[in-house]
Parts: C-alpha cells; structure tokens; sequence
C-alpha cells in the first residue's frame, strides 16, 4: 500500500506541474524557421504569461481561436508599442528591428493592411514567425490577447544536436 500513496503523489505532482508550471510542445510547421522546425520538442513554461513577464523576443505559444490549435511565434511588440512593416522591415517605436534570426531577411506585409501600421492595444501583444513568408501571425490575425498565451518556450530538448536554452 505505501508504494501506491508514493505513485498517487508522483501522478498529482506530475499533472501540477504540467497544468501550471510547464508542458512539452512539438513544434508542427516550419512558421518559426531556421530557429524551430517541424518535430523540434520544447519546454514551455507557464508562469511568465500569468505574471506579465513576457518580453520583445520571446518565443511564446498561444491558442489561435481562428484554427483551434496552438501556434508558436516570436513576440515582437508589447501593449502601447506602434508596429509598422514597411520596405520588408519590421518597425517598433520608429526604430528598425535587428533580427538576425529570421529565413530570409525579409518580412512581406501582411494581407490584412489594417495589422502592418499599428499600436498594440492594451492586453495584446503583437507576434511574428521567424519564416515570415510561411507564417499565419498577427500580421493576418490581429494582435493577440495576453490572455490567450498558454507559455513561453524556454528549452529545446530534441533533436539532441539541437539542444537550445530560449
């Protein structure tokens, strides 16, 4: 009877952590190449969005109500900043993102225009994929409430010669 309370409370434990600290996440397309790719495995913790502690460059994952899945993108602007994509450049606050991490070094408009020149409305955050040609994000979807943001990707585990701390 006692290993059975011991596996009671692994079990409990186990589903604590992964309700409200941190999960696995598979990556499923190539929206966030060359820094994700299709069957890359994450770490998300959970804690950052539930605080406000999210930042310009985060990796987040958030729910795409429009799709009823998960997607994974780059946070790029925060409530109150001004986005504007303009000449294949991306623009927060009048001052051009470095962003040596994005496939291609080009970021086409979006096909929505009313999400290319824009002020973050409060609790939203403004997010783009690295692979900008190949990416369903808030240039298409508007900017994406807070609240919807499930974690922030703070580890790749495998591939094993893909190891990465986010």
């Amino acid at each position: 009877m006692d290993w059975f309370v011991h596996v009671a409370i692994a079990v409990v434990i186990g589903f604590l952590i992964v309700t409200f600290v941190a999960q696995r996440t598979l990556v499923h397309d190539v929206s966030m190449q060359p820094t994700l790719n299709g069957g890359d495995n994450l770490i998300v913790e959970k804690i950052s969005p539930k605080i406000g502690k999210l930042n310009r460059g985060d990796i987040i994952v958030f729910y795409d109500i429009n799709e009823d899945r998960q997607l994974i993108k780059r946070l790029i602007a925060v409530e109150g900043d001004t986005v504007e994509i303009k000449d294949g450049k991306v623009f927060v606050n009048g001052e051009e993102l470095k962003e040596d991490y994005i496939k291609d070094g080009y970021t086409p408009q979006g096909i929505n225009p009313q999400f290319n020149n824009l002020v973050v409305p409060k609790g939203h955050v403004y997010v783009l994929g690295d692979n900008r040609k190949n990416s369903r994000d808030s240039r298409s979807i508007g900017p994406i409430a807070v609240e919807r943001i499930t974690g922030k990707a703070i580890f790749r585990f495998y591939p094993f010669n893909k190891i990465r701390v986010f």
